[in-house]
C-alpha cells in the first residue's frame, strides 16, 4: 500500500481554494477512481494521465488507484488537476520521491495532453497568490508565463512537460534549492511609470469637429466619470468611446494584478504581462443578458462589469439593452462590487468600472439631425426614451449631445490641432493629484470624502440650488455635477471650485433635461 500527497488549487469567484490531491495505490483488480466531487472534465483526466505517464517514459501501475480531491464539498472542474494526479501516481508507485518531512508538498496546476505536455489552464493567478500566502512552491504551465511574470513569486516554477516537473521534484529531493531554478521573465520595473502601454486605436486627433464631446471625454478620463452620449448614427459616438479608453494612463501594479486575476479566472489569456497594465475595454452586444453583464450562472463566472474592472464598460445602443439588465448595473455603479447569490454559492466580485454609453435620440436616430428629417412621432420618442429609468440616468456624471456634422465640417482641417501627448500627460497629472490628495478619483469619493473635498462657497451653493430648482435635478445629480466641477478645477490646477467650473459641469448634463426627461 502506498500513499502520496500533493496540492492543487480550485477557483471560486476570484479567490483560490487549496485542494489536497491524495493518491492511494492498493492491491486488487486494476482500477482508477477519482472522488471529491469531480466534474466530467476531471473524471476524464484518467485517460489523459495514463497516456501522459506512458508517453513520458514512466510506468503506469497496474494496481487499484484512488484519487481523493479534498475538501470533498467543493466542485472540481477543468483539467488543472491532471499534472498533480500524474505526479501523485508516480510518487505513490515509488517512481518519484515524495517531499521531505521538513518541506511542504508543492502546489501543482496543469492540464496534460496525451504526449505529456503541460497545457495552459485558467485561474493560475489566484493559485499563485494562495501559494505565496502559504509560502509553498508551485508548478504552473509555461503557457501561463505572463501571469507568473506579473506576480514574480520566487518559488513558482514554469513547467512544459510532465518529465520536466518530475526532474524538478527529483532535484528538490536531492537537496537542490528549488528557488534557484529560473522562473522566467518579469515585468519591467519602469512599466507603470510610463503613459503607455496603449492599445492601437484612435485618439482625439482622429475626431473631426465635436469640440464639446472631445472636452467631455477628457474630463471623463481625468476623473473616471460615467458618460452618456446621445446623437444620430454616424456622429462619432463609438469613435469617442474608443478615444476615451486610449486617454487613460497605464494601471498600477496592484490594479494590474486585480485585472490579471479576473482575466485568469475568465480564461482570457494575453500575449505578455505588460498587456495587463492596459485598462480593460469591454463592449458587449446589446443582446447580452443580465447574467452576462453582472455574472453568475450554475458555475460562477465573472460578468462584463467584472471583466471591465479598472477600465471601461461601453454600452452602445443603450436603449436596446434589456431593461432588467440595465437596472442591475445601478448597485455596482455605486458600490464598485457585485454580490452574486445563488443556491450553491454567494460570492462578491469586484466591479469598479467606468460606464460609457451611447444611444440615438429617437427610434429612427435622426431627431435633431441636420442631414435627415426625423420620421418618429412624439409618442414613439417618449416610449423610446422611457426605456431608461431616472435612477439609471442619475448615475451618469456627463450627458452630452453628439450632433451630426455637415460635409463641410468633416472636410475642413482643425483650427487648433490636438496634442494627444500633452492631453494624456494632463490627464495623468490630474489623476495623480486626486489619488495623492484624496486617495481615490473624484467619481469614487465616499459621502464623507465628498463633503471634505468638494466644498462649495456659500454663493456657489445658492447659485447651484437655483439651477437645480430650475432644471428639476435630483440630489444625486447635483452631487454628480459637483464631482465633475471638482475634476474640471483639478484640470485647471485650481484648489477651489469656481463658478466657471460649476457652470461647465452643469452644461455637460443639461442635455438630459432638454431631450430625455
Amino acid at each position: 500500500m502506498a500513499l502520496a500527497r500533493l496540492y492543487s488549487c480550485a477557483a471560486l469567484g476570484v479567490a483560490g481554494i487549496r485542494v489536497t490531491v491524495e493518491t492511494h495505490l492498493s492491491n486488487g483488480l486494476p482500477g482508477f477512481a477519482i472522488v471529491g466531487l469531480p466534474e466530467t472534465v476531471v473524471r476524464e483526466s484518467k485517460e489523459r494521465v495514463r497516456s501522459a505517464i506512458l508517453n513520458s517514459g514512466f510506468e503506469f501501475p497496474s494496481r487499484r488507484i484512488t484519487i481523493n480531491l479534498a475538501p470533498a464539498d467543493i466542485p472540481k472542474s477543468g483539467g488543472r488537476y491532471d499534472l498533480a494526479i500524474a505526479l501523485g501516481i508516480l510518487q505513490a508507485s515509488r517512481q518519484l520521491p515524495s517531499a521531505s518531512a521538513d518541506s511542504a508538498p508543492p502546489m501543482v496546476l496543469g492540464e496534460l495532453n496525451l504526449a505529456g505536455k503541460v497545457c495552459r489552464v485558467p485561474g493560475v493567478l489566484p493559485a499563485l497568490v494562495k501559494a505565496r500566502a502559504n509560502n509553498q512552491p508551485i508548478f504552473v504551465p509555461a503557457a501561463n508565463a505572463p501571469e507568473l511574470a506579473l506576480l514574480d513569486y520566487a518559488a513558482a516554477r514554469q513547467v512544459e512537460s510532465l518529465a520536466q516537473a518530475v526532474a524538478l521534484l527529483q532535484a528538490e529531493a536531492n537537496g537542490d534549492d528549488l528557488a534557484l531554478t529560473p522562473s522566467g521573465a518579469t515585468v519591467p520595473t519602469d512599466l507603470t511609470s510610463n503613459l503607455a502601454p496603449h492599445r492601437d486605436g484612435p485618439g482625439p486627433a482622429d475626431i473631426k469637429g465635436q469640440w464639446r464631446a472631445r472636452r467631455a471625454i477628457g474630463i471623463a478620463a481625468a476623473g473616471a466619470h460615467n458618460l452618456l452620449m446621445v446623437g444620430p448614427p454616424g456622429s462619432g459616438k463609438t469613435l469617442l468611446a474608443n478615444c476615451l479608453v486610449n486617454l487613460l494612463p497605464a494601471l498600477s501594479r496592484a490594479e494590474a494584478l486585480e485585472v490579471a486575476t479576473i482575466h485568469s479566472i475568465a480564461n482570457l489569456p494575453v500575449q505578455q504581462a505588460s498587456d495587463y497594465f492596459i485598462p480593460p475595454f469591454r463592449a458587449p452586444h446589446h443582446s447580452a443578458s443580465t447574467a452576462a453583464l453582472v455574472g453568475g450562472g450554475h458555475k460562477l463566472s465573472p460578468g462584463e462589469i467584472t471583466l471591465a474592472h479598472q477600465g471601461i464598460l461601453f454600452l452602445d445602443e443603450l436603449t436596446k439593452f434589456n431593461s432588467q439588465a440595465l437596472e442591475a448595473l445601478r448597485e455596482p455603479l455605486e458600490a464598485g462590487a457585485i454580490t452574486i447569490s445563488r443556491a450553491n454559492y454567494r460570492e462578491t466580485l469586484p466591479a469598479q468600472f467606468q460606464l460609457v454609453a451611447a444611444m440615438n435620440p429617437c427610434p429612427c436616430g435622426h431627431w435633431g439631425d441636420v442631414r435627415q428629417e426625423c420620421q418618429c412621432g412624439t409618442m414613439a420618442i417618449q416610449r423610446y426614451l422611457g426605456k431608461l429609468s431616472g435612477p439609471l440616468l442619475d448615475r451618469f456624471d456627463l450627458i452630452i449631445e453628439v450632433p451630426a456634422l455637415t460635409a463641410q465640417e468633416l472636410l475642413l482641417p482643425e483650427a487648433v490641432p490636438v496634442d494627444e501627448t500633452a492631453l494624456r500627460t494632463e490627464i495623468q497629472r490630474t489623476r495623480k493629484l486626486q489619488l495623492d490628495g484624496r486617495g481615490t478619483l473624484n467619481s469614487r469619493l465616499s459621502a464623507r470624502e465628498f463633503s471634505k473635498h468638494c466644498k462649495l462657497g456659500k454663493q456657489l451653493q445658492q447659485h447651484l440650488a437655483q439651477v437645480l430648482d430650475k432644471l428639476g435635478m435630483s440630489a444625486r445629480a447635483s452631487h454628480r455635477i459637483i464631482r465633475v466641477a471638482r475634476t474640471i478645477a483639478d484640470l485647471d490646477s485650481s484648489d477651489v471650485v469656481s463658478k466657471t467650473h460649476l457652470e461647465e459641469a452643469v452644461l455637460l448634463r443639461r442635455f438630459q433635461l432638454k431631450r430625455i426627461k
